[in-house]
């Protein structure tokens, strides 16, 4: 009935948002709210999540978007300030923005996040049968910033620091005749503290960007690539380099409809030399926002070198582009630090998916995924904005 009744409230060539719904349904306006190009667009709204990981999350997310140049030649500026607290542990503090200046000239990147929560590990590497799950809890500061200088068209150069910091971490210790505690095993191998891990250091960047939209961008070409250098005078406990790498493809398949989009995703970290403190090993869910490994929980698979791909239909289901839905399909590998090489065993992950526009200016939507992986993993991902 809610569908056919906002049918009603426009043209199939208008589209309507959740903004659109308050106002036909509560405030009795029948007059979708206009699409403006060119200012940008400000919200505060209750944020209800849910993933395997973190159980159910209830909070609050303040975004804005503002064009700070001519938008013919200017990227979108996004701003965003989010708390959450779930049902299994976490509480979160993230501020984030993607800023851009007129014509692109530079480009500002950063993410401030701190809380606490609880993950369940399964050790290191890929390719095990049945690993023994052990909860691990901590707290954790982790600030990046990130300054890019446009050099060509779409292409950028910059540099910038990190600074990861995790406190109480613990691990219930597994059942007598089970092996070690992961953490424990691992840090005492390596030479870091048990309870306390600090990664530090600076990053070189070099960046291709031609996506025609951040949140959900219909057509274009991301790449990141990031030089990781951890370095003692900037508090990490061993050093470390590490390349990161990330690419995100977007072709539209409908001149007419171009919300029919095919979209591909790779990230990847690799360690060149040095040591990681245990916190700091890349794995499912290690992107920024978490969003890698639907159908497994967050650091299901890691290590100190870690692959993932993922493929994404993205398509319409309602005229007035209020519903869309995807299907995925995901690949991840991780190496160990004895036998077990990176892409010597590949753990598969698949699932589908709903969309509801929130904001149709700046194509924001809530995400309602299931997905589904290897050994019975299995769970239902609730969040913000398109995953990549």
């Amino acid at each position: 009935m809610l569908l056919l009744s906002l049918h009603a409230v426009a043209q199939d060539s208008v589209a309507v948002d959740v903004v659109d719904v308050f106002r036909k349904l509560i405030l009795k306006k029948n007059t979708p709210a206009p699409i403006v190009n060119n200012k940008g667009s400000f919200a505060i709204l209750p944020s209800v999540g849910y993933t395997p990981s973190t159980g159910f999350e209830f909070g609050a997310d303040i975004s804005g978007s503002e064009y700070l140049g001519n938008p013919e030649s200017t990227s979108l500026s996004i701003f965003d300030a989010y708390g959450v607290l779930s049902t299994n542990e976490l509480a979160l503090i993230q501020l984030s923005h993607n800023i851009y200046t007129a014509r692109n000239q530079y480009n500002l990147v950063g993410n401030w996040n701190l809380g606490k929560t609880v993950i369940q590990d399964d050790g290191i590497g890929t390719g095990q049968k049945n690993p023994l799950t052990l909860p691990l809890r901590y707290t954790f500061l982790k600030l990046s910033e990130m300054v890019y200088k446009s050099i060509l068209d779409n292409f950028y150069a910059g540099a910038g620091l990190t600074f990861n910091y995790y406190k109480k971490i613990t691990q219930e210790s597994p059942a007598a005749g089970q092996p070690g505690v992961y953490n424990e095993l691992y840090s005492q191998q390596n030479g870091f503290d048990t309870d306390e891990n600090i990664a530090g250091g600076f990053l070189l960047n070099m960046q291709y960007n031609s996506r025609d939209q951040p949140y959900r961008p219909y057509k274009g070409l991301y790449i990141d690539v990031i030089l990781r250098t951890n370095t003692h005078w900037m508090g990490s406990q061993k050093s470390a380099m590490q390349l990161k790498t990330e690419l995100r493809k977007y072709w539209s398949l409908s001149k007419r409809n171009p919300e029919h989009v095919l979209a591909y995703w790779i990230w990847g970290s690799y360690l060149l030399r040095g040591q990681l403190p245990y916190m700091e090993l890349p794995g499912t869910g290690s992107d920024t926002e978490q969003r890698t490994g639907r159908g497994y929980t967050i650091a299901r698979f890691k290590g100190p070198s870690f692959f993932y791909n993922e493929l994404e239909y993205r398509f319409p289901i309602s005229a007035n582009k209020l519903f869309s839905g995807v299907a995925f399909f995901n690949l991840q590998t991780a190496s160990n630090q004895q036998k077990t090489k990176l892409f010597q065993y590949w753990e598969p992950g698949a699932g589908a998916g709903l969309r509801i526009l929130f904001n149709k200016q700046s194509r924001s939507n809530l995400c309602i995924d299931y997905g589904i992986g290897k050994n019975g993993s299995k769970g239902v991902f609730v969040g913000l904005n398109e995953v990549f």
